[in-house]
């Protein structure tokens, strides 16, 4: 791994490997497993879980925003800019259930990077191919820089 990208380079070393620890208690707490990243584009898989659900049993709206607004942040932060990115809209369509024990692949991609917004979409399908979820997002450029490499270990 030598890329001119330090931030893909680290994530890269993750693929396959479940999420114990993240960059945030969130991602850990979803406890994804990072399948695929580049420059402009993000993978990972989860497991629905019953605390993940509402009561009909089904995977939370909330929690497939969640998993959206997480895939497609961390991806932007993927992306090597000076400074953080921060949300400014989610705009989710939920299409079909997940349910417990079901894997489902959480994919995220650039369809717009400018100076200060970057444009995205991600949707979450199940490993047969059916949409559960999707969305379009905007991410707006802070004043908080970030390293190259995030300060924290993953076990």
């Amino acid at each position: 791994m030598d890329s001119e990208n330090k931030r893909i380079d680290f994530l890269k070393q993750f693929i396959g490997k479940p999420a114990s620890q993240d960059f945030s208690p969130v991602a850990n707490w979803l406890n994804g497993k990072l399948m695929d990243v580049g420059m402009d584009f993000m993978q990972i898989e989860y497991v629905v879980r019953e605390d993940m659900c509402n009561p009909m049993r089904t995977l939370h709206g909330g929690i497939a925003a969640t998993i959206l607004d997480d895939i497609v942040g961390t991806m932007v932060y993927a992306m090597g800019r000076e400074f953080a990115f921060t949300s400014v809209n989610l705009n989710c369509d939920f299409l079909n259930p997940a349910v417990p024990g079901q894997v489902i692949i959480a994919k995220s991609k650039v369809i717009r990077s400018g100076r200060n917004i970057v444009h995205v979409e991600g949707e979450i399908v199940s490993t047969e191919g059916k949409i559960i979820a999707k969305c379009t997002s905007n991410l707006i450029q802070t004043s908080i820089k970030i390293p190259d490499v995030p300060a924290v270990t993953f076990r």
